[in-house]
């Protein structure tokens, strides 16, 4: 596995940080009890990211060129069920950002 995308981290802020054996995380949350997004990259692929966009603590998204290969990864963290509409729709509205 190399590259693995992760929801409810619960960290706050927006980092990239060593998890050791030869894995990086780079991450995005905004309260350290709830909510945080974040991609898990092999470390032989960090030195081919081109861009993180940190949108929210629900949507984040890395871009890749490996092998001159562009790949875009996207951790994505939707709405439960009992969340208000406003959030949901928020939620659509910021993925919809990063898929353009």
């Amino acid at each position: 596995l190399d590259i693995l995308c992760v929801q409810e981290t619960r960290w706050k802020g927006s980092k990239a940080r060593s998890l050791g054996a030869g894995f990086k995380l780079f991450y995005h949350g905004v309260d350290g009890k709830r909510n945080g997004v974040g991609v898990i990259l092999k470390e032989e692929f960090v030195r081919n990211v081109l861009e993180v966009k940190r949108v929210s603590d629900r949507v984040m998204s890395l871009k890749l060129e490996i092998e001159g290969v562009i790949f875009n990864v996207v951790s994505g963290y939707p709405p439960q069920v009992v969340c208000e509409l406003e959030e949901k729709e928020k939620f659509w509205s910021e993925l919809d950002e990063v898929m353009q």
